[in-house]
């Protein structure tokens, strides 16, 4: 048997197998341990609950329409194994090298850039649940706008805001509190250095 015999009879052999290909999603069901993804390959071939394999640590469900790279375990196509995807329609652009970032539709991501970390929260509310503590160790935490607290609030530093600050219980500072007006520490020194007329300043200090 020649060479070229046994090539063309490897070759019909692999052409037989699926190789990876590509795919476009249509629906997700996200119930199961391993997410069973439909679709549609290039090809026109019918994808039919293939698994959606996702890193450890992170899950996400994508939106009909998002392309997929498809491993036939096998070569068989009704064994493929999902690999990747990409929206390109939502994937946040113009990146830099080494950044990261998270995203939906709904235009909330989270993205680590060269300056910092940067949360969107794309018009909804950020919420943070079911922890005893947060610990923001950083020297200076700046409100823009309103800061309401259900309890204390108790800063080792100075508390700025440039809205209100409201709090349901006492409000503490190991430095100054300050609004647009004026400080603690100004209404402090006014009150205790304060008189009436010829009375005394006040027997009791602020």
């Amino acid at each position: 048997m020649s060479v070229d015999t046994v090539m063309r009879a490897v070759n019909r052999a692999l052409g037989k197998i699926r190789q990876a290909f590509r795919a476009v999603l249509t629906t997700v069901d996200s119930s199961t341990p391993i997410q069973l993804i439909q679709g549609e390959a290039l090809a026109g071939e019918q994808l039919q609950d293939n698994e959606l394999m996702q890193h450890y640590g992170f899950t996400s469900v994508p939106l009909p329409g998002t392309q997929l790279a498809v491993l036939p375990i096998g070569g068989k196509t009704a064994h493929g194994i999902v690999i990747a995807c990409e929206h390109t329609q939502y994937r946040l652009k113009g990146l830099q090298g080494g950044e990261v970032a998270i995203y939906d539709d709904l235009g909330q991501f989270v993205h680590l850039t060269r300056d910092g970390i940067v949360v969107n929260g794309g018009g909804l509310k950020v919420t943070v649940t079911n922890t005893p503590e947060i610990e923001l160790d950083a020297p200076l935490v700046t409100a823009t706008k309103d800061l309401k607290v259900a309890r204390n609030i108790s800063a080792g530093g100075n508390v700025n805001a440039t809205g209100a600050v409201g709090a349901g219980g006492s409000i503490s500072a190991g430095g100054d509190i300050k609004d647009k007006v004026g400080s603690m520490a100004g209404m402090r020194d006014t009150y205790n250095g304060h008189k009436h007329g010829n009375t005394p300043t006040p027997d009791k200090s602020m």
